[in-house]
């Protein structure tokens, strides 16, 4: 342990994200003692975090909370995959049943003064009337109906609430981007480790990321002197999908989105990849947020840009594009960016870029700004 005075309660520890981030703030100096919740053990080395089997859709996590002497909440126990859990309905209760109980163990403990919560971009959705960039006072233009984003929906309502009746309590929302990484298994490192890479045909969607050592950064600088409020976080800049496919060096083929949900679901009935349909959308209209916020009033800058994160991520998968892709991922990777605006101010492709549409595509993409200006 850092020698701090600060008492951290970490949930979600089982998952090798949030050991590896309780285990990040264990060592930052202002942190005494790190408690670590969930089902099961940790597999891995936690450090010095010391980890209590609860679960926090029970009351007895008060328990925990009030015999530990706990000060700080980092909840991470929001899981956007349900065929990790047992199915959707085991999903739901712990992500919504569970953060309501844990919440109101920390309104009833007074010891408890900071509550931070690992939230996350999907909370926005993706469609074809978004923004370029969403801030954090915007609402989705399409109200999640299933799924993750409408249980982070529901979370995020919560959170709202206990900030409403606890105003001595700094109550922290960390919207993260998709975070990827080495070591990262998520729906969307699950998709890109696929050996061909199902794309929707006439889309190329913008795509933001948030490296995993970020993510352990921004929990340590939030949990230490964060101010209360909702943000942003992600890399900079933005990375289209062609771009990524182009760099994993992976053939990937265009189809209707029909199609592509489709395929999807088989895919994730043999559990090969957790393609849901909030991913499909993801996949087709992409998503970016403005991190403005971020840097000028929680004073945290990641790292790692988008390009940078996806770059660390990729360097890790063999390439499996046969080897005309490959010669002309490496042409196309040498171009200079094109992305231009057109008379009517939207985004045009203009001279070699067609030639990277090439791998993997027999038809022209257009962007996703391309759908709505």
């Amino acid at each position: 342990m850092a020698g701090g005075s600060k008492v951290v309660l970490v949930t979600g520890v089982s998952r090798d994200l949030g050991r590896r981030c309780a285990s990040a703030i264990a060592e930052h100096p202002s942190v005494g003692r790190v408690i670590g919740v969930d089902v099961v053990p940790p597999r891995g080395d936690v450090g010095d975090v010391s980890f209590v089997r609860a679960d926090i859709r029970n009351p007895v996590i008060a328990k925990v909370i009030a015999k530990e002497d706990v000060d700080t909440v980092v909840h991470m126990s929001v899981i956007a995959t349900p065929g990790s859990v047992g199915g959707r309905n085991t999903m739901k209760e712990l992500n919504v049943i569970g953060t309501m109980q844990l919440l109101a163990a920390c309104q009833k403990a007074p010891r408890v003064t900071d509550l931070i919560v690992k939230s996350t971009t999907t909370v926005y959705g993706a469609s074809n009337r978004d923004p370029a960039m969403f801030t954090e006072d915007m609402e989705p233009r399409r109200a999640p109906r299933a799924g993750y984003a409408k249980d982070v929906a529901e979370i995020e309502g919560y959170v709202r609430g206990l900030a409403r009746r606890r105003s001595d309590c700094r109550v922290t929302m960390l919207r993260c981007a998709n975070v990827i990484g080495p070591h990262v298994i998520s729906p969307i490192t699950s998709y890109f480790r696929l050996p061909v890479l199902p794309t929707v045909l006439g889309f190329d969607a913008r795509l933001q990321f948030l490296h995993e050592a970020d993510l352990m950064a921004v929990l340590q600088h939030a949990v230490d002197d964060g101010p209360a409020g909702t943000f942003n976080i992600a890399g900079d800049g933005v990375l289209m999908l062609s771009q990524a496919v182009r760099r994993l060096q992976r053939p990937s083929v265009p189809m209707p989105g029909f199609a592509v949900g489709s395929l999807g679901s088989a895919l994730r009935s043999a559990r090969v990849a957790d393609f849901s349909p909030e991913q499909q959308d993801f996949l087709t209209y992409g998503r970016g947020v403005d991190t403005t916020q971020m840097r000028e009033t929680l004073g945290f800058t990641p790292r790692y840009t988008t390009a940078e994160a996806f770059a660390d991520f990729a360097a890790g998968l063999a390439p499996t594009g046969g080897r005309t892709e490959r010669a002309l991922a490496a042409v196309a990777e040498r171009l200079p960016s094109t992305h231009t605006l057109d008379d009517a101010g939207r985004p045009a492709l203009q001279g070699p870029r067609a030639v990277p549409d090439l791998v993997g595509s027999s038809a022209p993409r257009r962007s996703r700004g391309d759908s709505h200006g």
